[in-house]
């Protein structure tokens, strides 16, 4: 393992060669180009408000700011998740041709999305001037949850990279997976308002521990949830540390599946 590690760190170059090339591929042929990564976030939030607040006539005080944080975060777990299944096949014609570790692909997706997030951290931004919320001193912790969730997304893409190319029928099961997750956290609701006995489900889901803190710390001015964030960074980087052994050892086996 520590040969493989010191193999992926001589490919560093290719690592940011892969992420750049990333951020150029997503809107390579849109007439907007990079502004999407603004407008993305921007008219998810005014279709579920409209459905929320206009339709439904629900929503707290500040439901905009709510809502905006929740589905940053969110589009970050989601288009982390989706790319980084489907990075080793995508490259899968110079996977067969020159030996690189595979594990390299996911990573890349993984930090490619990290830098697409910090255009939705300026649309969080400007929502937070809107409403006239400014965050106070519990902002420190922004960049350690940051952290935390760049952790469990590496964790995701390493699992779900590797188990695509053998089981090609995850990349279309993830849609429904993903909405589930999306229903069953707080995104678009509060998670007081659930019944108790299925508080549960959020009280164990680690998007729902996410999102929320993002909103203790921006919204609340209140201390995030250590306890679930430390169990999800400890859990999310003791798989990740697994999943590079297992690379190594089965690095092989991609290149016959492909």
């Amino acid at each position: 393992m520590k040969n493989y590690i010191q193999e992926i760190l001589r490919r560093k170059d290719l690592l940011f060669y892969l992420v750049k090339s990333g951020l150029k591929a997503e809107h390579r042929n849109s007439y907007l180009g990079y502004f999407w990564w603004l407008l993305d976030p921007l008219l998810n939030v005014l279709v579920f408000y409209f459905l929320v607040v206009i339709i439904l006539q629900r929503g707290e005080e500040n439901y905009g700011l709510f809502l905006v944080v929740g589905l940053v975060v969110w589009r970050w777990v989601s288009t982390s998740m989706n790319s980084a299944s489907k990075s080793i096949l995508r490259y899968s014609s110079i996977i067969n041709q020159v030996y690189l570790p595979k594990s390299l692909f996911p990573i890349s997706f993984t930090m490619t999305q990290l830098f697409n997030f910090g255009f939705g951290l300026i649309v969080i931004a400007g929502f937070l001037l809107i409403y006239g919320v400014f965050p106070d001193w519990h902002i420190i912790f922004l960049p350690v949850l940051i952290i935390i969730q760049l952790t469990f997304h590496l964790m995701l893409g390493l699992v779900l990279g590797y188990a695509t190319i053998f089981v090609r029928d995850i990349d279309n099961l993830l849609s429904y997976v993903t909405r589930l997750f999306f229903y069953a956290s707080p995104i678009i609701w509060e998670g007081g308002r659930l019944p108790p006995e299925y508080s549960f489900f959020v009280d164990v889901n680690p998007i729902a521990i996410m999102v929320t803190s993002y909103r203790d710390i921006l919204m609340y001015h209140q201390m995030p949830d250590f306890l679930g964030l430390g169990i999800i960074f400890v859990a999310s980087l003791a798989i990740s540390v697994y999943m590079i052994y297992y690379y190594s050892k089965n690095e092989h086996k991609i290149i016959k599946a492909l």
